[in-house]
């Protein structure tokens, strides 16, 4: 039950949080080339968005994350991940699974690679964020059902301020991606944002 407290799209110190925008899936060529794993329509006009945001963060020094699924190429890593509907996938090697060029990812930027859906699960994302004396989580990216919502969830748990993008995120198929908004939205009040509004305060910190 909510105590009633309203919060503010930013608490304290932000993080931009940029799950998985990889050349294969979101480059404009047709994902089912280049991997085995479902995509809502409009996936690509959705990851299209998240460039002007990081330029807003960068813009405004909010720190910028960056991250990369990647599976070893003898699919030791993928665990239970195959037992359902997506097959093998984001290979390390392949084209698709390097990050998107169109994000501007820096040599210098903060970049973690993972083998799991969670930003959280066996990285040093915590040790980061610690450094980065961070509260509050602003995830973009996808899919908005799987990486996004486990990061999103495994944030809440480690009590960090969570928020989702939502017209910079994009899911699996349109009934996933709105049941994970409606889910994350169900454990923080106030997480579903869009890029305008999330602009607009990255813009209001430096007039702070």
């Amino acid at each position: 039950m909510s105590d009633g407290s309203e919060r503010a799209l930013i608490e304290g110190n932000p993080v931009l949080v940029v799950i998985d925008i990889q050349g294969g899936a979101n480059s404009g060529d047709d994902p089912s080339a280049t991997t085995a794993i479902p995509f809502m329509d409009g996936y690509d006009e959705r990851m299209d968005r998240a460039p002007a945001l990081i330029e807003s963060a960068r813009a405004n020094g909010v720190p910028v994350v960056f991250f990369q699924e990647a599976h070893r190429r003898d699919l030791v890593d993928f665990g239970r991940e195959l037992d359902g509907a997506e097959g093998i996938h984001l290979l390390e090697g392949d084209p698709g699974t390097e990050v998107s060029p169109a994000v501007g990812m820096r040599p210098d930027d903060y970049f973690i690679r993972k083998r799991r859906y969670s930003c959280f699960f066996g990285t040093e994302f915590e040790i980061l964020l610690k450094g980065l004396k961070a509260d509050t989580l602003i995830l973009i990216g996808g899919h908005t059902d799987v990486c996004v919502h486990y990061t999103f969830v495994d944030g809440h748990q480690h009590d960090y301020f969570c928020r989702v993008v939502e017209d910079c995120v994009a899911g699996s198929s349109l009934r996933a991606h709105d049941g994970a908004l409606e889910a994350m939205e169900y454990l923080q009040t106030g997480a579903r944002c869009t890029s305008a509004e999330v602009t607009a305060a990255f813009d209001a910190l430096a007039s702070a």
